[in-house]
């Protein structure tokens, strides 16, 4: 009896995050301003779909996949909450104040600080996603505590990069494999 082989969910979470992540940071540089396409992308494809990608991974034992993939998935959901339930009579009464918004933004950061290492003797865009993902949580945190419209800018350009580094190993990884050998270069480790 042969055993079941499981789909890759990897694309999926990396263009469920990567895509959210590029279309905010569009709005955190100044280009746009936030709207419900954003929103919807946050709970949909950033959220929901991280989600499901998480639990697939789960399924094909992997641990940091999970833990990755449904806690990234669960940001994108609570970030929204955050800009939606104020509207929505919230327990504090309106809007989250900018320098606590900065500590949800840090706390964050830490933990894709420690999910970076994680990263260690996996491929090296992967490793550069979760690096350019604690940098700009970081900037955002900043620009929160700070009020500074510069570093959002920054965060905004930062953000960028890092969302266009999730979609691109997510392309690399269903092109690498859909044609038996690698067509996108993503650095494999040899550890």
């Amino acid at each position: 009896m042969t055993e079941a082989k499981f789909a890759n969910p990897a694309p999926l979470g990396l263009m469920g995050f990567g895509m959210t992540t590029v279309l905010l940071n569009i709005h955190n540089a100044g280009l746009f301003p936030l709207s419900a396409m954003v929103l919807a992308m946050g709970v949909f494809y950033g959220g929901i779909a991280q989600v499901i990608a998480g639990v697939m991974e789960f399924k094909r034992g992997n641990t940091f996949g999970t833990t990755a993939f449904t806690s990234y998935g669960l940001f994108w959901l609570s970030l929204v909450a955050t800009w939606l339930i104020p509207g929505l009579n919230s327990p504090a009464g309106g809007k989250t104040p900018e320098a606590f918004m900065g500590w949800y933004l840090a706390l964050w950061g830490v933990f894709t600080f420690f999910m970076w290492f994680g990263t260690f003797g996996k491929n090296r865009v992967l490793q550069f996603v979760f690096l350019s993902l604690t940098v700009l949580f970081c900037l955002l945190a900043a620009r929160d505590w700070t009020g500074s419209a510069e570093i959002g800018t920054i965060a905004g350009v930062e953000g960028i990069v890092c969302g266009l580094s999730a979609v691109y190993l997510a392309m690399a990884e269903v092109l690498n494999e859909g044609k038996g050998r690698p067509i996108l270069p993503i650095g494999e480790s040899r550890m």
